[in-house]
């Protein structure tokens, strides 16, 4: 019930009513990625070919989006990931979403947001002076 109430009211809970609705109607499923998000595409829109969008498993957050995704959803790609057959090089890293403003992110010493004090000048580096 929650979480209805919450597409109800918000879009950036996974998605709104009105998506809901042209997913159930319109959409075809086309794969789900590691989150868990959903994609989805409508081959009938005559001056765009097709309309291709995703629903969020969490909190819409575009930066959730694997590369793979994020490039079948913009087109670059003809075939989604399910489809493509592409295999990840082993040098990959995992995807990851942008973590700023949560307890994972980056945060060096001498950061506010950090108990590091930030290290000691060295010495080794003169102000540029004009003149």
């Amino acid at each position: 019930m929650k979480r209805f109430l919450l597409q109800l009211a918000t879009w950036w809970h996974g998605q709104t009513m009105g998506t809901r609705l042209f997913t159930w109607r319109k959409g075809t499923f086309v794969g789900e990625d590691e989150f868990g998000n959903r994609y989805y595409r409508n081959p009938d829109v005559p001056p765009l070919g097709e309309r291709r969008w995703v629903v969020y498993a969490e909190i819409a957050e575009a930066s959730a989006v694997p590369a793979a995704w994020h490039g079948w959803l913009h087109h670059t790609l003809e075939l989604p990931p399910t489809e493509d057959g592409r295999a990840e090089h082993d040098w990959q890293l995992p995807h990851q979403p942008n973590l700023t403003g949560t307890a994972g992110a980056y945060r060096p010493a001498g950061s506010t947001m950090t108990p590091q004090s930030r290290p000691a000048a060295t010495g080794d580096y003169d102000a540029w002076t004009p003149g």
